[in-house]
């Protein structure tokens, strides 16, 4: 299983961001921390101690936390759940507040292994607009100093498609980037997600949206260059030198189950999905009450089915034709054959050794391709085994 803690405070709330996540008064993160441990506690005692081999602390701006909050937490999740031999632990962090040595020490000695950076851009001018509370110059010092202080493994993240950018520029980001040799990068799509300030101001006209064609470029290019300097995409947005994929979000593209921890945080175990309370107050109740979970969604075989072929297409492995079959009991390209065939002429998906994979360009309109596969009445047929005889 994996492990996810979610930790909604940030320093400043950025003008892209749509997950939960707000600006801590005080007490407020020892308060969390107090709720989080019952919630790691709670499940330890009601899963009985299930294995856990990836734990990854996301927000939020888990580096806000103080050590002795950390130190709370991972203890909990240590008596409560079995820590599996080369456990991955990850946790996000943000180049202002990685800052102080004895804090990465601090964390190197939780368990801490893996530290995911939210770089976002090596331009100023881009951070000031995102609404990031840092500079270029002080995440390259953050990313130094946790290498100093001994983490072997850095993954930064990156946005591309930001207003105003182009090809060159891009491309430019990633050569800087990739002179500081960290182990992993993710580079994602801006996206103007409802209610966000970036969304106002696109529809007010103070931003301008970076046209497609230019997108595709720098989505295409970039991943090339990565690749070139041997950072390997293995899923859409993700790329890593041999060794350092994210196990944790592999997990997640693999279907494994996985438990959140948090407000807000979402769960899916034994065929139910379920989200924690996002406001505290509710959180808290359903943490009092011990009703955390119970409004759950039943996950069926054909919603399974469904999440499979969508998550598996996101990685560079693919949709193996096989997995399709034993989920459904039918086979993938009888139900699908004339939109793969229409796929592969227009150089969208390639086809080889039983997998169905997403080209880069394909990886690009990942979405309409879903879409279409998803818009099929294949889905609202029953599986063979399912039908009556003389069906």
């Amino acid at each position: 299983m994996l492990l996810y803690v979610h930790v909604p405070f940030c320093r400043r709330k950025c003008r892209y961001c749509a997950f939960h996540s707000t600006v801590p008064a005080k007490g407020d993160l020892a308060a969390y921390a107090t709720l989080a441990e019952r919630e790691i506690r709670h499940w330890g005692r009601t899963l009985g101690h299930p294995e856990i081999r990836t734990i990854f602390f996301g927000g939020g701006t888990p580096s806000l936390l103080p050590l002795p909050q950390w130190g709370r937490l991972v203890t909990a999740i240590r008596e409560s759940f079995t820590l599996l031999p080369n456990l991955e632990f990850t946790t996000e962090a943000n180049p202002e507040s990685l800052t102080d040595w004895a804090y990465l020490q601090g964390l190197m000695g939780f368990g801490v292994n893996r530290l995911s950076m939210g770089v976002q851009s090596t331009d100023d001018a881009m951070l000031t607009l995102l609404g990031r509370p840092h500079t270029a110059a002080d995440a390259h010092r953050a990313f130094d100093l946790a290498r100093n202080v001994g983490f072997a493994n850095i993954s930064v993240d990156l946005i591309w498609g930001l207003p105003g950018q182009r090809l060159a520029t891009w491309l430019h980001q990633l050569r800087e980037i990739v002179r500081w040799r960290p182990e992993h990068m993710s580079c994602y799509g801006l996206s103007f997600e409802p209610g966000t300030p970036f969304e106002h101001m696109l529809d007010t006209g103070d931003i301008t949206p970076v046209d497609e064609q230019e997108q595709a470029k720098m989505f295409i290019h970039g991943a090339e260059y990565l690749e070139s300097e041997g950072y390997l995409q293995y899923e859409i947005s993700n790329f890593a030198r041999m060794g350092f994929t994210s196990r944790h979000n592999l997990g997640y593209w693999e279907g494994e189950d996985y438990l959140g921890i948090g407000p807000s945080a979402v769960s899916t175990l034994n065929a139910r999905r379920w989200q924690n309370p996002t406001e505290p107050k509710a959180y808290a109740r359903a943490i009092e009450s011990g009703t955390l979970g119970g409004d759950f969604e039943a996950l069926d075989a054909a919603t399974h089915a469904r999440e499979m072929v969508m998550l598996r297409l996101r990685t560079a492995r693919g949709l193996h034709l096989a997995d399709y079959h034993s989920a459904t009991g039918r086979d993938f390209l009888k139900d699908f054959g004339p939109m793969v065939q229409a796929l592969r002429q227009n150089g969208l998906v390639r086809l080889s050794q039983g997998h169905l994979r997403l080209s880069k360009t394909g990886m690009i309109v990942s979405d309409t391709i879903l879409g279409n596969l998803f818009d099929s009445p294949v889905w609202d047929a029953p599986a063979p085994d399912e039908r009556h005889p003389g069906d």
